[in-house]
């Protein structure tokens, strides 16, 4: 039992240095190591490994674009059934039930039905696919990209610490040299810098790569669409929330 106690008191003391050192990381060092990134005019695909990840990475971003009018679409790679599971919801229901939720969140940004694509790979399977299965998806993701002709890319931070997370900057890296189009690739964090915060310092090397979007004006609408989803997000650590609602969203450029 005190064995037990013990391990449970070094897990909890575990999560709040943790969780201390990200709050430091993203309220100070972020913003003094990064460049401010002004809006711009280009049209952007948004690459989604989940339903959710396009939100809590870029959702500030894709509703600035879209209050200027500026196309955006967002692709989601996998059909997320590994996600979250509520009692709510009925596991045959679970991949519907995220679309659904995908939709409802990016209505709330300004994406019409019609920009949002889902491309249904199995959810944790983008690291481990088979060479016919990685060339299928490669093309299809080189024929979006030269139908929609994107001016910008974002894609989940290839050192994000998620297995497709990380599959899908290679992915999208892959099929944007194979399109042979000129297009500006941006890297949005997710996991990377929460769950090992202390090592976070080798992504600012340099202060060449780092910047930071102003959000503030189109905050209260990722907060909205963050709650769309809400088969995933009760069950975020607090200190994740608290980054994923700030005034600024962080990207990173190659």
């Amino acid at each position: 039992m005190l064995k037990l106690s013990l391990n449970q008191l070094r897990i909890a003391l575990g999560a709040v240095v943790r969780d201390a050192n990200y709050n430091i990381l993203y309220n100070w060092l972020l913003r003094l190591k990064s460049q401010p990134l002004e809006a711009n005019k280009k049209p952007a695909i948004v690459f989604s490994p989940h339903q959710d990840d396009e939100t809590i990475g870029c959702g500030g971003m894709i509703a600035l674009k879209r209050s200027l009018g500026i196309p955006v679409k967002v692709v989601f790679l996998t059909d997320g059934r590994y996600g979250s599971k509520p009692d709510w919801v009925h596991p045959e229901n679970v991949i519907q039930y995220r679309q659904e939720e995908a939709h409802k969140a990016l209505e709330v940004l300004g994406i019409e039905a019609s920009q949002a694509e889902f491309l249904n790979q199995t959810d944790g399977s983008l690291a481990h696919l088979s060479s016919e299965k990685h060339n299928l998806l490669t093309a299809q993701l080189v024929e979006i990209l030269q139908s929609f002709e994107p001016q910008e890319v974002y894609v989940p931070h290839h050192q994000d610490g998620h297995p497709d997370h990380e599959a899908t900057y290679y992915l999208v890296q892959s099929a944007i040299e194979q399109s042979k189009m000129q297009i500006e690739l941006l890297q949005y964090p997710i996991w990377m810098m929460w769950r090992n915060p202390l090592s976070s310092h080798q992504y600012f090397h340099k202060n060449v790569s780092a910047y930071r979007l102003s959000i503030g004006n189109f905050k209260h609408k990722k907060h909205q669409a963050i709650a769309a989803y809400k088969s995933q997000t009760p069950n975020l650590p607090s200190s994740f929330k608290q980054a994923i609602y700030s005034s600024y969203e962080m990207f990173f450029k190659n």
